[in-house]
Order: C-alpha cells, then sequence, then structure tokens
C-alpha cells in the first residue's frame, strides 16, 4: 500500500461533527476529519502519541488541562498517555496521527 487515495475512502463520524477519512500504515494511523463549528471530542487518553495538523479553520486542544487554539498551519502534538481534549471552535479540516497505530480507527 505505497499510496492511498483519500477521496476514496468511506466517510464515517464516529462522534457528532467529525467526519473523517481513516487508514492504516503498518506503524501508524491516519484520520483526514472535517469538522463543524462547536463540535467536540472529550477528554480520553491512549497508548498513542497523537498529532493534530490543522489544515483549515480554529480547534481548542486541550493536552494535560493546558488548552491552546490551533489555527491553519499548527500542530498540536499529544504524547503517549496524556489526556486530551478538541472543541472545533469554527468549520475546517485536519489530519490526526496516531503512532503506534490504533486498533479499530482505520480502514
Amino acid at each position: 500500500m505505497p499510496f492511498v487515495d483519500t477521496a476514496e475512502l468511506s466517510v464515517t463520524e464516529r462522534l457528532p461533527g467529525w467526519r473523517g477519512r481513516a487508514f492504516n500504515s503498518p506503524s501508524m494511523t491516519f484520520v483526514h476529519y472535517e469538522f463543524g463549528a462547536g463540535a467536540s471530542i472529550h477528554e480520553h487518553h491512549h497508548e498513542q502519541e497523537e498529532v493534530w495538523n490543522v489544515i483549515e479553520g480554529d480547534l481548542e486542544v486541550t493536552i494535560d488541562g493546558v488548552a491552546q487554539v490551533a489555527k491553519a498551519g499548527m500542530v498540536a502534538i499529544a504524547p503517549p498517555h496524556a489526556r486530551h481534549s478538541v472543541r472545533a471552535l469554527s468549520d475546517g479540516r485536519a489530519i490526526v496521527v496516531d503512532t503506534p497505530l490504533r486498533h479499530g480507527m482505520g480502514g
């Protein structure tokens, strides 16, 4: 699987307002999200490092109790086991990468 056309992946909405196209490489999980203003992802944690690359829009990302607005062009990095949550302040798009891969997330 050296190339993936994300436009051909099915869209899933795991949480309201988060429409994603997900796939796995041998060692990472990728999700291309489109999000709507007001959509949120509850505080949680997992063993993977999670990197949020904001393409369009504004997200409030909270990592271990510290909140910051991530705008287009910014990246937020949640270390392994760090408690984190995300709230969309506007409509937009982001690419999220988890490493090592998260079983059950990618296609």
